[in-house]
């Protein structure tokens, strides 16, 4: 947290919090949440006044803005200490991991990602509150320090590949004894010669052949 005075000709107090890695997980996303956490925790006046910098959190107010600066000052302080362990909301695991929606809900679905909770909020023109998953900080880092998306991915394509063997092998079933039936119909219905009583007198005509 550093303090700087204002420059000359310039009527403004400015105070800068630089967020470090182990909360941000390299996430601009995730960045922009911690800054949107704090803002939330600040009274209506001073929402305004709290900036997203490159390297952290910026608070600029006027100099004439009395004690509203040191207890901002505070509050936002109070705000960051364990900052690392706010717990990951979806956009940012995605964000992080660099997975999509539907690779978050399939491995938070058979327990891949474990789910640290759930979290209710009202979003802007909706009535009613929107529930999601969130996730531990330090699981995430773990999933992105092994690389265990990939190893994930992987076994998703091998169990897709094994479905569609099961699939081809089950249809490959189904359709086995309808083939069967179908050539013993076909075989019922085709006349055999042997299966026919011969005509009287058959016999003498194909010794002797055709009248002449």
């Amino acid at each position: 947290m550093k303090v700087a005075p204002p420059p000359n000709g310039e009527e403004e107090l400015t105070e800068t919090w630089t967020l470090p890695s182990d909360a941000t997980l390299g996430s601009s996303v995730r960045k922009k949440g911690i800054f949107l956490e704090v803002r939330a925790r600040l009274p209506t006046a001073a929402k305004k006044s709290l900036h997203l910098a490159a390297d952290g959190l910026t608070l600029r107010m006027p100099i004439d803005s009395g004690d509203g600066f040191q207890t901002t000052s505070a509050v936002i302080s109070k705000a960051l200490e364990g900052i690392e362990s706010l717990p990951v909301i979806p956009r940012e695991i995605e964000d992080i991991l660099a997975i999509s929606t539907t690779e978050r809900h399939r491995w938070l679905k058979d327990g891949r990602l474990p789910s640290a909770g759930t979290r209710s909020v009202k979003l802007r023109g909706r009535a009613r509150k929107v529930t999601f998953h969130v996730f531990d900080p330090l699981i995430v880092e773990d999933v992105l320090d092994r690389d265990l998306v990939a190893n994930w991915r992987e076994e998703d394509a091998a169990k897709a590949r094994d479905n569609r063997r099961r699939a081809a092998w089950k249809a490959r079933l189904i359709r086995s004894p309808k083939s069967a039936g179908e050539a013993e119909l076909e075989s019922e219905s085709t006349p055999d010669e042997d299966s026919h009583p011969k005509l009287l007198g058959w016999d003498e005509f194909e010794r002797d052949g055709p009248l002449r």
